[in-house]
């Protein structure tokens, strides 16, 4: 039997450095989504937009943001992800929750933090990547700034779906566009990309172009608005694709360094 997976992806606008606000425009986003769906991918830093200034907020956020992100996966009987500032022992980090209805919840925090911003000087790096095995899939989510480093995405660890959530502006949006693409191709994994639209608190402007891409790159969904996208996805396309092509086989040996 075929396995499936329905995806929902959240194009949104954000409100700037606010938690509280944010949180309930998405409470009221997710009443529309289809109750079949069983992963809702929200954007980077969902709750605030790209601040630097995570300082601003209250130290309590991230917290609170995971208990209704727990709360939501829940209700809706779904898997959510998203990345928030999340401050832990004195330092804030980009991390990405992975939450599971059944109360469950995995984090990953952002390998590659954006120099060009100097997210490298507020936030600490992570250093492992997540596998998360869910409903049949095995997932590997990451952020934004990943997107541009292929050997941290290399398929080692022969999961299905690459994901990556994002606040990526519009003057690179044609590498987003290109690098979503290639990173399915190139680890015959389906690859989704959740992009935000709109302007932050910084001026930056965002156009969207979330999508899915299967295992030979080929477009799923995109769109440049305002939007829930939604997405199946199959594991026997995985599967058989896999079996007939086997690039992965051929694949360079070596050991990625930490």
């Amino acid at each position: 039997m075929d396995k499936k997976l329905r995806v929902a992806l959240i194009q949104s606008s954000l409100v700037w450095e606010n938690p509280e606000r944010n949180r309930t425009d998405f409470s009221k986003k997710m009443e529309a989504i289809s109750p079949d769906v069983d992963l809702i991918v929200l954007p980077e830093m969902f709750t605030t937009g790209f601040t630097m200034s995570p300082f601003n907020l209250d130290g309590a956020e991230g917290q609170k943001t995971l208990s209704w992100m727990l709360q939501k996966a829940q209700e809706k009987n779904a898997a959510l992800i998203g990345s928030v500032p999340f401050l832990e022992d004195g330092d804030y980090t980009n991390r990405l929750f992975f939450v599971a209805p059944d109360g469950s919840s995995h984090q990953y925090d952002k390998r590659h933090t954006f120099t060009l911003a100097g997210e490298d000087k507020i936030y600490r790096a992570g250093t492992e990547r997540l596998i998360v095995d869910f409903r049949g899939f095995r997932i590997c989510p990451m952020v934004c700034y990943d997107l541009r480093f292929p050997v941290w995405a290399r398929n080692t660890a022969s999961y299905d779906v690459l994901l990556y959530v994002a606040n990526w502006p519009k003057p690179r949006i044609t590498a987003w566009d290109t690098l979503l693409r290639a990173r399915a191709i190139e680890n015959m994994a389906y690859c989704i990309g959740v992009n935000r639209i709109g302007r932050d608190g910084a001026g930056h402007e965002y156009p969207g172009h979330s999508a899915v891409y299967d295992v030979l790159g080929q477009p799923l969904a995109f769109s440049r608005t305002a939007e829930i996208v939604y997405a199946t996805l199959s594991a026997e396309h995985v599967r058989d694709t896999r079996r007939k092509l086997k690039f992965l086989e051929d694949r360079d040996d070596f050991n990625l360094q930490g």
